[in-house]
């Protein structure tokens, strides 16, 4: 069961926003407090506005042929911004989110920006 990463794209958002939902929903169950995506259809703007804004760089993780995480690199200031990364709970600590972090690192580095904060 391998992983691939392809950059995003707004026909990723529909799975994209999901997994938005379920990961944040997630975390937010486990320590008991509201999720900032409480249903789909924030997750579906929030991957929407994202993946179809030239300013946001994404990757989608893959595997067998299914979305299984994305993550977003905002280029729009001097200094890069990543997130939200998110990753379907069903495969979580499998390393898919070193794998996504790493490649958004990667862009920044390749185009140059000084520094990346975590958002």
């Amino acid at each position: 069961m391998s992983v691939t990463l392809h950059e995003g794209s707004l026909a990723d958002s529909e799975a994209c926003s999901q997994i938005i939902h379920e990961a944040f929903t997630a975390i937010a169950n486990q320590h008991n407090f509201p999720s900032d995506f409480p249903s789909p259809d924030g997750g579906i703007r929030a991957a929407s506005t994202m993946l179809s804004n030239p300013g946001f760089f994404a990757v989608v993780a893959e595997r067998d042929g299914r979305i299984v995480g994305s993550i977003v690199l905002d280029e729009r200031s001097h200094i890069a911004g990543v997130g939200p990364i998110t990753i379907d709970p069903a495969v979580q600590d499998g390393g898919i989110g070193r794998r996504l972090m790493q490649a958004v690192l990667d862009r920044a580095t390749e185009r140059g920006f000084p520094g990346v904060r975590l958002v």
